[in-house]
């Protein structure tokens, strides 16, 4: 059982006013990708630890990942009444799979998977604490305010499991780094691309490069400095580094150059970024 419900959220102080339509598209791409945790839960059963123990934390996490799938679908349908996240789900289920029938994981060991997960759950951490400060609306800004805590728990949780296979996995810094950039470049994988079209754009051809744009262009303005930083001290966490020095300093920069231009300064026009993705080999 999650720690809260769909019940506790306050609906009746929704104020339509107040909702900043740029905000809707990523909210609505996010409920889908929420959603979908019962597929990573199989897929992680199968690639950690059968103890029980395991399979509890994993069934507790995936119950609340698809909770905030639930609860951000019924806000948007407030936000849009076009809107129907049933209809979306289904056919972001009809255009994306990866496999889960597997018995180890795709990063090459438990550690490896450990640490992207810590990666993913840094990213929604900060996402939904950037939400939570940029809506005026105090429905959204009551959802992602607990989202983020509960993202930042499961954080934790996956850190800890890590800890534990590392005294049997003895996976190398570099193997780690290797991992953790992998991961952070996922980002834009289909994964979310496919979520934002079959929430925002469902009448029109996919092309992977135009919705990953545009879902990155909707998220990345609203990260503050401090959303940044808090990344950046989890990323650095997981791979056993201080962020407090010189290099996490360094790192910070960088992050906050690379977040400013990618949610300003995307070519937007769906022309250009087809022949874009028409030019990768």
């Amino acid at each position: 059982m999650a720690t809260w419900s769909i019940d506790d959220i306050p609906w009746d102080r929704f104020d339509k006013s107040r909702v900043n339509p740029d905000i809707v598209p990523i909210v609505k791409a996010a409920c889908v990708v929420e959603y979908n945790a019962g597929d990573y839960r199989h897929y992680l059963n199968n690639v950690l630890d059968k103890d029980a123990r395991t399979r509890v934390a994993i069934k507790q996490w995936s119950v609340e990942e698809i909770q905030h799938g639930r609860v951000l679908g019924r806000w948007a349908e407030l936000a849009d009444p076009d809107f129907d996240f049933d209809r979306s789900y289904k056919l972001f289920r009809e255009n994306f799979s990866f496999p889960i029938d597997v018995s180890e994981s795709t990063r090459g060991s438990r550690v490896g998977e450990l640490i992207a997960r810590c990666m993913v759950e840094t990213g929604t951490t900060s996402f939904y604490s950037a939400l939570a400060d940029a809506t005026d609306e105090p429905v959204l800004k009551e959802i992602c305010r607990r989202i983020a805590d509960d993202e930042f728990a499961h954080y934790h949780m996956f850190y800890a499991f890590m800890r534990r296979y590392l005294k049997h996995e003895n996976l190398s810094f570099r193997q780690r780094l290797s991992v953790a950039f992998q991961r952070i470049a996922e980002a834009e994988d289909d994964e979310l691309a496919t979520a934002y079209w079959a929430a925002n754009r469902p009448n029109e051809p996919f092309v992977r490069r135009t919705n990953s744009v545009a879902y990155a262009r909707g998220t990345l303005r609203y990260y503050r400095p401090s959303h940044i930083r808090r990344m950046i001290d989890m990323v650095f966490g997981a791979l056993g580094l201080k962020s407090t020095g010189p290099l996490g300093w360094f790192v910070t920069r960088i992050a906050r150059a690379f977040f400013w231009y990618r949610g300003r300064f995307q070519p937007r026009t769906d022309v250009l970024l087809s022949r874009l993705t028409s030019a990768q080999p």
